[in-house]
């Protein structure tokens, strides 16, 4: 239901394109990790993606799970909320890892957080929690990396500008772009794996920025 809303969605906010370095989509079991910049950008991954025939598990948030339609939408899709800061965080991963064996992709934001940012520009991603790489070694599951660009533009900044910025978006329609990596092949140790990951992450993520011309800033 989220993807096919976002799938409609979307394309009135903005102009969204996508690649791929792989011939075929992520397959059952895939673990996808993208970068997160924006409280829009999981509407652009999910359209992105469904475009190419991948529904995923996202795990996302439990505050979002407050918001009386969108909770029962997360909980009718099988969506998983993070309870972060809590004993009950690592039971996300718990329930990732049962949707990976279960043939579900999941998607899962590598930086945890929006970047604290004002303005509406690209900056690589900022360095990820353990979590995905724990995932990864857990299940075995094959990752695909994720970079997406340009939806800062459709609403970044204070609860004033996001507001501003999504409720102008359908006139100003920007372009949005998702990229999807090559598969990753992590290395054994926990830091290593997600060292890895953040460096294809933020790869796929220039690539985004780069196919809409975006100027970019590496993070320090």
């Amino acid at each position: 239901m989220l993807s096919r809303i976002a799938a409609a969605a979307v394309p009135v906010l903005g102009r969204l394109t996508v690649t791929c370095e792989q011939r075929t989509a992520p397959g059952p079991g895939t673990l996808i990790v993208a970068n997160h910049t924006s409280l829009v950008d999981p509407g652009v991954v999910l359209a992105a993606l469904r475009g190419i025939g991948v529904e995923p598990v996202v795990l996302a948030t439990a505050g979002l799970w407050r918001i009386p339609v969108l909770g029962r939408l997360l909980d009718r899709d099988g969506h998983i909320p993070v309870h972060r800061r809590t004993a009950r965080a690592a039971d996300a991963l718990e329930a990732a890892r049962t949707a990976l064996t279960e043939g579900r992709c999941v998607l899962v934001y590598g930086e945890g957080r929006i970047p604290p940012r004002l303005d509406a520009g690209e900056a690589a991603p900022e360095p990820f929690r353990t979590g995905p790489a724990r995932l990864a070694a857990a299940t075995g599951a094959q990752v695909v990396p994720l970079g997406q660009a340009g939806a800062r533009r459709i609403s970044s900044g204070s609860g004033a500008k996001q507001l501003a910025g999504f409720l102008t978006a359908p006139v100003r329609r920007p372009r949005v772009h998702v990229h999807l990596g090559a598969p990753v092949r992590l290395p054994a140790t926990l830091p290593d794996a997600t060292a890895a990951m953040h460096r294809a992450v933020t790869a796929a993520w220039r690539s985004a920025a780069d196919q809409l011309g975006e100027p970019v800033a590496l993070a320090s």
